[in-house]
C-alpha cells in the first residue's frame, strides 16, 4: 500500500553520526506509525525506534540517548538521526509502517523498504 525508500546509510567511524531518511513515494503518512528496524548478519531483525501517528516515540534500550526519530508528514518522510555510533550499530536499516500505533514486532508491520546499509568501523 505504501512504497518506502530508505536513504542516508553508509560508512561511519565510531562516535560519528548518520541521518537516515525514509521516503514514501505516493501515500501520505499521517495515519501511520513508522518504525526503523535493523538487521545485522546472522541476527534477527530488531526494532530500534518508532514514531506513532500521533507523534509518540519509543526506542530500543541500546539506542536511547543516541538515536532520534522524527517525521514530516507534509514531505511524507521519517528520519532517524543517529549520533555516537558504535560498531554494534552496523546493520541494514529498514523503514516500516503500520496503522496508527507502534508495534514491537516486525510481523506487525505491513510495508517495508528495501533497506540501507550502515557500517560503523574505524
Amino acid at each position: 500500500q505504501v512504497q518506502l525508500v530508505e536513504s542516508g546509510g553508509g560508512l561511519a567511524q565510531p562516535g560519528g553520526s548518520l541521518r537516515l531518511s525514509c521516503q514514501a513515494s505516493r501515500d501520505t503518512l499521517d495515519h501511520y506509525a513508522i518504525s526503523w528496524f535493523r538487521q545485522a548478519p546472522g541476527k534477527e531483525r530488531e526494532r530500534v525506534s518508532c514514531i506513532s501517528a500521533s507523534g509518540g516515540t519509543s526506542y530500543a534500550g541500546s539506542v536511547k540517548g543516541r538515536f532520534a526519530i522524527s517525521r514530516d508528514n507534509a514531505k511524507n518522510t521519517a528520519d532517524l538521526n543517529m549520533i555516537n555510533l558504535k560498531p554494534e550499530d552496523t546493520a541494514v536499516y529498514y523503514c516500516a509502517v503500520r496503522a496508527f500505533t507502534c508495534g514491537d514486532m516486525a510481523a506487525h508491520y505491513d510495508n517495508w523498504g528495501r533497506g540501507t546499509q550502515v557500517a560503523v568501523s574505524s
